[in-house]
């Protein structure tokens, strides 16, 4: 291990510790951590040849600088890092804080993540809620997209009770408001919308609205913050710009120090959370859209560190000695704040109750082949509580009239999701599945309904201990050759799930551990064994362990 020592100091309020660190990894050693956008990477070995720059982007995932081994090691920084692997060898680089490595930290790859997780990261205890975890979830992103509006959103409620499911956390997703940074409903499409939230809520849901850190730069939210018009309509908040990203590169017909950020919808002002002004404002919106319409949280999105870091644009914060890192969490922390909420990604969420989702996912099957991998790598981030995406993925194009649809990927993610921490339905079944893919959609949700309770009772145990829910076989059985199996996995320590991820297969090889295990169909398996089971459309292979 070499370690390089740099002390200077940003401001007087800020001392900067950079340090490198580079661990030499054991003959045969795997490691795992880092981000979940690479969990089909994983596990780090020493033939592997990475990269990544957590300072300056959280690739669309959860990230935290850490790394555990099957032979009971860990790295570990509070802060964002550069992280190396190659020729054997993993470095870190830090620009803010200390790395720490040890040995023996544990015998094995359970028991290294559990000391980590109790010495640096070490849960809340706080319970998210459970919802997530007894009841689909859904979402109008897929059916409305740009679109979405009253009418619309109380029949895609109504449907799916009407076909049998049971309410949930319900998501109305980007363009219920009047443009971003003006948090109310759109008159145009939503004439009664505390009556709609009423409704919502008497079909059972809770409802959660989509929400981002962004605002308009032609908006009169726009206005009022960056030019301090209207200053009775600001509430007493000392503005112009204060709390918005200034951009590095001013030009002389600037008339506003405000950045304009690129992001997926174009390009908008981004909210500067390092103001306390920013952070006034922003609970102001969000309290006012709990008390006037009775939203249960918000689905936070668009939190990314690679908007704050300048990777999309050259941004100033007005503190500019808090990371890029720290502002996404910094926007982050409203998802504590509103108990129930979602946070899409982030940096350095380990133990806190916050539900999170992968980023989103094509709908294709190397696709689908990533959600077991990528699912399980966020519980090596110390983020336990993930959805994987929507069923059949989020790109909305894909379900358009006449795209290339494919209702055997919808089935098989379906199926994935069944058995996951969460299940996420958005493109409605009732519309772009025939009625007997409709009829085993039903069948893996009613299967998901049965699991419920085991899954509110393992998010209750990770809020306590911090452990993954969903787990890989290593660490659930450490040294027996498992390591490298990405296309099953474990929920608990009792529940084996060998999900279809390859198109046209209707059979699959599962490696059963030690034991005695029921599978789904009733049949008893002696296990230390590879079998290969026979799984049409209608099945999603499970074991139970006896």
């Amino acid at each position: 291990m070499k370690k390089v020592f740099l002390i200077g100091i940003v401001s007087a309020a800020f001392p900067v510790f950079a340090d490198v660190c580079t661990v030499k990894m054991h003959q045969g050693e795997k490691w795992w951590g880092i981000c979940n956008d690479f969990g089909r990477e994983m596990p780090f070995t020493e033939k592997s040849e990475f990269s990544c720059d957590l300072r300056l982007d959280n690739y669309s995932h959860q990230s935290l600088s850490f790394l555990c081994s099957d032979k009971g090691r860990v790295i570990w920084c509070k802060e964002p890092v550069g992280v190396t692997i190659k020729g054997g060898k993993i470095t870190f680089e830090s620009d803010r804080g200390e790395i720490v490595s040890k040995d023996g930290a544990g015998s094995n790859l359970a028991e290294a993540f559990r000391y980590a997780s109790k010495t640096w990261f070490a849960p809340t205890g706080e319970e998210p809620e459970l919802l997530y975890f007894s009841a689909p979830q859904y979402n109008t992103w897929i059916e409305l997209t740009y679109h979405q509006n009253e009418k619309d959103i109380l029949a895609y409620a109504k449907s799916m009770l009407d076909n049998g499911l049971p309410p949930g956390i319900f998501m109305i997703d980007d363009t219920w408001q009047l443009d971003y940074g003006e948090w109310c409903f759109d008159p145009r499409r939503f004439s009664d919308p505390k009556g709609m939230m009423d409704k919502l809520h008497a079909m059972g849901y809770k409802v959660l609205l989509w929400m981002c850190p962004f605002v308009s730069m032609d908006s009169p939210a726009f206005r009022r913050i960056a030019f301090g018009h209207n200053p009775d309509d600001v509430k007493g908040y000392p503005v112009k710009g204060g709390f918005l990203l200034s951009s590095k590169e001013i030009g002389v017909h600037r008339v506003s120090p405000a950045a304009a950020v690129p992001w997926w919808n174009g390009y908008s002002a981004l909210l500067d959370f390092t103001h306390p002004n920013a952070v006034a404002w922003f609970n102001e919106q969000l309290d006012c859209l709990v008390k006037d319409y009775g939203a249960d949280g918000f689905k936070f999105d668009g939190g990314g560190v690679e908007f704050y870091s300048g990777v999309r644009g050259k941004v100033i914060a007005c503190d500019e000695t808090v990371s890029p890192a720290a502002q996404s969490a910094l926007y982050g922390d409203f998802a504590v704040k509103y108990k129930g909420s979602e946070y899409r990604n982030g940096f350095g969420f380990a133990g806190k109750p916050v539900i999170m989702r992968l980023h989103d996912k094509a709908h294709t099957w190397d696709a689908v082949s990533r959600l077991v991998p990528d699912m399980l790598a966020a519980g090596f981030v110390g983020c336990p509580f993930i959805c994987p995406d929507m069923i059949g993925g989020g790109s909305w194009t894909a379900f358009l009239p006449g795209a290339p649809f494919d209702p055997e990927l919808f089935i098989r993610s379906a199926q994935i999701h069944a058995l996951c921490p969460m299940m996420q339905i958005s493109a409605s079944p009732w519309r772009v599945l025939s009625k007997e893919h409709q009829r085993i959609f039903k069948q893996t949700v009613e299967l998901r309904q049965k699991f419920a309770p085991l899954f509110v009772e393992l998010a209750k145990a990770s809020a306590k201990t911090g452990e993954p829910m969903m787990r890989n076989m290593e660490y659930c059985f450490p040294g027996m050759g498992y390591a490298d199996i990405k296309d099953q996995f474990m929920m608990g320590d009792n529940l084996l799930v060998a999900p279809v991820v390859e198109k046209g297969a209707t059979s699959r090889k599962v490696i059963l551990p030690p034991g005695r295990w029921k599978a789904d169909d009733g049949q008893i398996y002696e296990g230390s064994a590879s079998i290969t089971i026979s799984a049409p459309i209608d099945r999603l292979p499970y074991f139970e362990k006896l």
